[in-house]
C-alpha cells in the first residue's frame, strides 16, 4: 500500500506539472515590457509542508511543484486553507530598472492584486489590532514591519510553501529576534524594493503610473480620516490597486543609499535601523506616492497609514 501511495502521488505530480507546462506556453505572450498575467489563486502543492515552529529551517524543500497560473483549480487552493482561497496574485516578468548609472535586474515573481485587507488579515492570524477605519476589505494598518512577516509566514504555511523569514524567537510586540530573510525558499513574503517598485509603475516610465490623467481617479490621498476600502480607484496597467496612496506599504529592505554598481535581485543591506516604506499613505501628499517615492520607519513603528501586501517567489 505504501508503494501504491508514492506511485500515485508521483503520478499526481507528473501530471501537475504537464498541466504547468502547457499553462506555460500561454505565458509566451508576455515581455520584457512587464505584461501582467492573471494568477488567479497560485496553486499550492499538498504534498510540500510548511515550518510549524517559530522558524524557518532554510533551504528548497524537495519535491516542491512549481505554482499554475490561471489554469489552476480554485478547490485546490481551497483544499490547503480556506482562508487564503481569495488572494489574487498577478504575475510580473522578469525585468531590469535603472537608478543613476546603475542597472538592478529583479527576476519574476507574482504580487498580490490588492493590500492585505482587515478580513484577510484576521482569518489568517486569528485576530486583528485595532482599526481607525473598521471594515472587512478595507486595508489592514497599524502593523509593525515584524507582524507583516509573520504574516507572511503564516501565508506560506498554510499554502503548503517554506518560510521565507527566520528567527530565534518572537518578543514584545511580535519583535522577531535573530531575523534572517532567506530569499532562496519558494515563499510568501514582503517584496523587496525594487520588485515593490516594479510592480507600482506598472510597465510605465512616467513619474505616476497614471501619467498625466487627473490622480484622484487612481489614487487616495490628501485625506484626513483614514484609510479607503481597498480597490476603489482605477488599478495600474498590471491589474494592481492601491499602489499608490490608502496606506503605505512595508517592503523588505533596510533603508540605505542605492547600491552603486550593477546587480541582480538586491535586497538591500543585511543590516540597518529602518526599514523601507513605499507607495505613501492615505494622508500624504502628491509628491509622496510616486513609485519612486522612498519612506523609513523603525521596524517596530505602527501607523494607521500604513499596512502592507504581499509576492510570491520561487526564490533566487
Amino acid at each position: 500500500m505504501k508503494s501504491l501511495g508514492m506511485n500515485r502521488s508521483l503520478y499526481v505530480r507528473a501530471l501537475l506539472l504537464m498541466a504547468f507546462l502547457f499553462a506555460g506556453m500561454g505565458l509566451c505572450a508576455c515581455t520584457a515590457s512587464g505584461d501582467a498575467e492573471e494568477i488567479s489563486p497560485v496553486a499550492p502543492n499538498s504534498a510540500a509542508g510548511g515550518k510549524d515552529g517559530k522558524s524557518s529551517a532554510g533551504g528548497k524543500s524537495s519535491g516542491k511543484e512549481v505554482p499554475g497560473s490561471s489554469s489552476s483549480s480554485q478547490g485546490e487552493w481551497d483544499a490547503v486553507d480556506s482562508a487564503i482561497a481569495g488572494i489574487v496574485f498577478y504575475e510580473v516578468v522578469p525585468m531590469t530598472i535603472k537608478k543613476g548609472g546603475a542597472s538592478y535586474s529583479v527576476a519574476a515573481f507574482k504580487v498580490s492584486q490588492t493590500e492585505v485587507t482587515q478580513e484577510l488579515y484576521e482569518k489568517v492570524m486569528g485576530k486583528l489590532p485595532e482599526q481607525s477605519n473598521e471594515g472587512y476589505d478595507y486595508p489592514v494598518e497599524n502593523v509593525n514591519w515584524f507582524q507583516a512577516a509573520l504574516f507572511c509566514n503564516e501565508v506560506s504555511k498554510r499554502a503548503g510553501f517554506d518560510t521565507a523569514y527566520i528567527y530565534t524567537s518572537v518578543g514584545s510586540e511580535d519583535v522577531l529576534k535573530g531575523i534572517k530573510i532567506d530569499y532562496s525558499v519558494a515563499s510568501m513574503r514582503l517584496p523587496t524594493e525594487m520588485e515593490w517598485e516594479i510592480a507600482a509603475h506598472g510597465g510605465t516610465t512616467s513619474t505616476y503610473y497614471w501619467g498625466t490623467a487627473e490622480a484622484s481617479k487612481y489614487a487616495y490621498y490628501g485625506q484626513s480620516k483614514g484609510p479607503a476600502r481597498v480597490a476603489q480607484f482605477v488599478p495600474n496597467d498590471y491589474h494592481l490597486y492601491d499602489m499608490a496612496g490608502n496606506v503605505a506599504e512595508w517592503v523588505n529592505d533596510w533603508y540605505s543609499s542605492y547600491a552603486s554598481s550593477s546587480m541582480s535581485n538586491p535586497v538591500g543591506p543585511e543590516s540597518g535601523s529602518y526599514r523601507v516604506i513605499r507607495g505613501g499613505g492615505w494622508s500624504s501628499v502628491v509628491k509622496d506616492i510616486a513609485p519612486d517615492a522612498r519612506d523609513k520607519k523603525e521596524p517596530r513603528y505602527k501607523s494607521a497609514a500604513v499596512g502592507f501586501r504581499i509576492v510570491y517567489s520561487e526564490g533566487f
